[in-house]
This record gives C-alpha cells, structure tokens and sequence, in this order.
C-alpha cells in the first residue's frame, strides 16, 4: 500500500507513523483491549475484501491494533486501506472514551467522477450511513475527504489522467459490557464502506438502496 500523506490532530492522519521497530501490544494489553483485538481476528468478511494484520502505529495511544484491506476482483486491486484500533485505559480527552477507530481508504476513480463538486460529502456519508445501517453508535467522528488529479507528460504522456479519492476518518466506537466495543461490527461497517468505493454491488437484498461508485477505468493490476 503506498504511503498517503498529512494528518490530524486527533490521530486520523497517524496511519503513517508505524516504524520498523514497532512491536504488537495486545499480549500485555488489558482485557478489554485483547478482547477487542479478538473481536477483529474473528470477524468473517465479504470474499471481495482481503485483510490481513499490519504494524500499528504507537504513537498514538499505549495500545494499538492495525488492519490492512485491499478489495480484489479476480487479479484486480479497486481500492484498499488500514484500521487501526487505540486504546488508552485511562481514557482520552479529545476521544470522550478509552477507544478510537482510526482509518484510511483509497481508490481510483474516473476524471469525471472527481469532477462532481458533491462527491466528498456524498464519501463522508458513506462511512456515516455504513456505521448506522449497522446499529453502531459512535462519538466524535471526524476525518477529511480528499481527491487528487495525475496528469502525465514526457515521457509518461502516454498515460491516462488518473484520479483518486482518499478517506481519512476516525471515531469513538461505544463501549458495551467489560468496555469492550463492538468491534467485529465496526469492521464490517469499514468493509462497507471499502466495497461502496470499490464500485462493488451491495453484498445482500437488503442493501439495493445503497449507492456506489462506478466500476473505475483500468483498475490496478495485482
């Protein structure tokens, strides 16, 4: 996955800070942290979308669990990303909790897509709506809607303009019994919210109401 830029005050833009260095945490975790990170493990996720553990950044916050996702059709990649788990036992001021959520998500898109002055409220309320459709309550949510143009000369004229759309969110998932999140839930709400980027069909009959970008032009070869 390669590297995205900037970040946020409240950690949205800390997906990047993971170091060579950095070790997993969720063996001396609290209980409510590894039973969270258990959560994650266990999850069972639409064939589409291929996740696997990553280093977590741990700046961040004490503790720190990360997810790397990449949505694939056949040797096709459309769109990929990271989430990344925090926890602070004693809590944290800018969260309202002792939880964040903290993710990335790109993909590729049609020039003319990029063009559609709606297109970065109409991305936030992809994530929103994914996280309510599933029931998930969630506290002070915040992030940026990016989109970036390529054009390409000399020697790489020969190449297509091509645009991407990138998601950086975070948010405060509301902690059930022990404290611990419902954090199997939050992850298939991020896998939604990949697949509607993606330009995938909704995953069930129950889903034909939600909108999705497009299958984009020449999507990246694996």
């Amino acid at each position: 996955m390669a590297a995205a830029q900037g970040r946020l005050s409240d950690g949205t833009g800390g997906m990047d800070d993971a170091k060579e260095g950095d070790r997993d945490t969720s063996g001396d975790a609290p209980l409510p942290f590894r039973a969270a990170v258990d959560a994650l493990r266990a999850a069972r996720l639409r064939p589409q979308i291929e996740v696997e553990p990553t280093r977590a950044p741990q700046r961040l916050a004490p503790f720190a669990y990360a997810l790397e996702a990449t949505v694939v059709d056949g040797d096709q990649d459309l769109a990929d990303g990271r989430l990344v788990l925090l926890h602070d036992p004693d809590g944290h001021d800018a969260w309202r909790g002792a939880f964040r959520l903290v993710t990335l998500v790109r993909a590729e898109l049609e020039p003319e897509m990029a063009a559609d002055p709606l297109l970065p409220e109409v991305c936030w309320s992809w994530l929103t709506g994914a996280l309510q459709a599933r029931g998930l309550a969630c506290g002070e949510p915040s992030g940026t809607v990016t989109r970036a143009g390529s054009h390409y000369f000399g020697g790489l004229a020969e190449r297509p303009p091509a645009s991407q759309i990138e998601i950086r969110a975070s948010w405060t998932p509301r902690e059930g019994l022990g404290g611990v999140p419902d954090t199997a839930g939050h992850l298939a709400a991020w896998c939604d919210l990949l697949a509607q980027v993606a330009g995938l069909p909704p995953a069930g009959p129950g889903d034909a109401s939600v909108v999705t970008l497009p299958q984009r032009r020449g999507p990246q070869s694996r």
